[in-house]
């Protein structure tokens, strides 16, 4: 097999070059659209349920919503996992399901699920709802708003109807949470001696402001039901009555009567304040040091986090000649620096790596074209494995370039030893004076070295086949590694059985090939020759080198870390922290820290946090992750 495979790549060889030159082509332009970020998407499938019920205690909540629904979801085909969280007014069910099973499919069997509660639940809640499928690492970006000219109430509805839609529009984009949200609304703030006074209830406020705004917010009310409609005939045509509000500002519904006593009306406007205001605040945003409000953006688990956030970024840029006084901060977070960067540093080292193989390549071979046959071979093998990479769907992150990075040195030995050999062969039959064809003796030293190299190759190959029944975290991470290592080797073979002779041919055929040394490798073999005289004379003290540094690894290795994953130089850091019980601010917050530029080569920013953490345990902090 591999005798035919080497012949007819000679046979044909400008066909295998012309398919090398075309891969390469088409391998530039097609992995340039391969998605790219950070780490793999290491979570299992998940499908997130919440419902609302508005008013009601945990206690309640956990009753009404959160058992009955976890009862219905239980048994679900591929279910691992179920968990659940309850807090006043919300129920929020977790579930994860097998690796590997599709995740439409799994919120289908969800959704059918659901159909089966809801006839069940109070009708004094929301009909639960599925949250969208969001990635590991779902949080592509936070934007921040801020404005000197508006209130919060009136940049929170030009952020929820004009900003926010836009973004959602966004391919990749699976929801933008609004953190700081201030909503308008006309409010009733009602007076309790003022009801006591004039001995009207709660209950009594409610329906008259419901009825008058035809806006309930109590699912049972009469006025959550649109008014009933109807027409106007005429000997001309029919003229469809619609209901037009009358009230719009606050002081209108202030003259709204809710009941009548002793011939006196009582008005809302006397049972306390009429004013636009904002429902209450779960959460808060502070941006740059002032009053703001927050854009979390969220991707798909498919999402491209590069093109997510410059397709965000232009949305905003369109957006922004409409948006007066509005400034509008996008690096708050934003991993798509990071990436970036590290693009850019990756691009650089492989830059650095391609002139220093050039030199190493040339001062061992000595020979230029041994060398560029050498230089084809290996970025064409990486090429190969990426654009398998890229049929399959892969993304490009962290662990598939670390896999490249541990296979080149498979990539060069490949791409060196069959040259080397095949050289080595043609100043052999020169120096002899054979007059056996070229062709020939490419092929008896391709297959003199590739049946070695083929074998090590499956070992390399077999000894990964632990990681791909790895489970939970480390699985995730390491399997796109062994991936994309065993694929860099394998196509590593397979240009070095097509490939490499095609171009020995073609280049070697006519070169002349006498013997010259490369005057490095003449100093490398008086080196050696003389260490191996030594070892050879007296093995004894080998023997007792090497166990005394395998001795001396296995005391060593004990006392070594371990981490799932390298140290990242990232600028941003989360940071986490819980106040003690009882106290003001009894609930958790979150505070992202945006590292600037010019901290970044301050010599002690890594122990930014830790200066941070040290101030705000002075501030009855009990904890920070």
């Amino acid at each position: 097999m591999l005798k035919w495979i080497i012949g007819s790549s000679l046979k044909f060889r400008f066909i295998v070059i012309a398919i090398a030159a075309g891969m390469m082509f088409f391998g530039i332009r097609q992995l340039q659209k391969m998605p790219v970020d950070v780490f793999p998407e290491f979570s299992p499938p998940r499908v997130e349920v919440q419902t609302e019920g508005p008013g009601l205690s945990t206690e309640e909540v956990e009753e009404l919503l959160t058992i009955p629904l976890e009862e219905r979801l239980a048994g679900i085909p591929g279910l691992v996992v179920m968990r659940s969280k309850t807090v006043p007014s919300l129920s929020s069910i977790v579930l994860f399901f097998e690796i590997g099973t599709d995740l439409m499919l799994a919120r289908q069997l969800v959704n059918e699920r659901l159909a089966l509660t809801i006839p069940e639940l109070p009708t004094v809640v929301s009909v639960p709802m599925m949250i969208q499928p969001l990635s590991a690492t779902s949080r592509a970006m936070k934007i921040g708003i801020t404005s000197e000219e508006l209130s919060l109430i009136e940049l929170s509805t030009i952020a929820f109807w004009k900003i926010r839609p836009r973004l959602m529009a966004i391919h990749g984009v699976a929801n933008v949470a609004i953190w700081g949200e201030r909503l308008e609304q006309i409010q009733v703030h009602v007076d309790p001696k003022k009801l006591q006074t004039y001995g009207i209830s709660m209950d009594q406020v409610i329906e008259s402001t419901a009825d008058a705004l035809e806006v309930g917010i109590l699912p049972y009310a009469t006025s959550i039901i649109p008014g009933v409609g109807g027409w106007i005939d005429t000997p001309n045509q029919r003229l469809g009555v619609q209901h037009v509000l009358p009230i719009k500002w606050p002081h209108e519904l202030a003259k709204v009567t809710v009941q009548v006593k002793d011939g006196k009306s009582v008005l809302l406007g006397d049972l306390g304040d009429v004013v636009i205001d904002h429902p209450p605040l779960i959460g808060d945003a502070v941006i740059n040091d002032g009053p703001g409000l927050m854009l979390i953006v969220e991707k798909f688990p498919w999402g491209n986090t590069l093109e997510v956030t410059r397709q965000v970024e232009e949305a905003l840029d369109v957006l922004q000649p409409g948006l007066p006084g509005i400034v509008i901060d996008t690096h708050i977070f934003r991993p798509a620096t990071f990436i970036e960067n590290s693009i850019d540093n990756l691009t650089m080292a492989l830059l650095i790596g391609c002139f220093l193989v050039v030199m190493v390549l040339f001062a061992f071979l000595y020979e230029w074209r041994v060398a560029l046959i050498s230089l084809v071979a290996i970025p064409l093998s990486l090429m190969a494995g990426g654009l398998v990479l890229y049929a399959y769907g892969a993304t490009i992150n962290t662990m598939i370039l670390a896999g490249f990075v541990i296979a080149l040195g498979a990539v060069v030995d490949d791409a060196i030893v069959d040259i080397e050999n095949i050289v080595r062969r043609l100043r052999q039959h020169r120096k002899e004076g054979s007059k056996i064809p070229i062709a020939s003796i490419i092929l008896e030293a391709s297959l003199e070295v590739r049946h070695a190299i083929i074998y090590s190759t499956l070992i390399e190959v077999i000894i990964l086949v632990p990681i791909f029944v790895m489970e939970g975290l480390s699985g995730a991470f390491f399997k796109p590694l062994a991936i994309s290592y065993g694929v860099a080797v394998a196509a590593s073979t397979i240009v070095a059985l097509t490939v490499t002779p095609a171009m020995s041919f073609i280049l070697l055929r006519n070169a002349p090939l006498e013997k010259r040394e490369s005057p490095l490798i003449r100093w490398l073999r008086i080196g050696y020759e003389s260490v191996l005289a030594r070892i050879v004379s007296k093995p004894r003290q080998a023997y007792i080198t090497v166990g005394v540094i395998v001795l001396t690894g296995l005391l060593v290795v004990p006392q070594l870390g371990q981490e799932l994953l390298p140290e990242f130089k990232e600028r941003d850091f989360l940071m986490h922290w819980i106040t003690k019980p009882g106290t003001s601010h009894p609930e958790m917050y979150r505070i992202t820290v945006q590292v600037s530029k010019e901290l970044r080569s301050v010599p002690g920013v890594r122990n930014f946090g830790a200066h941070i953490g040290r101030a705000l345990a002075a501030d009855e902090v009990v904890g920070i992750n």
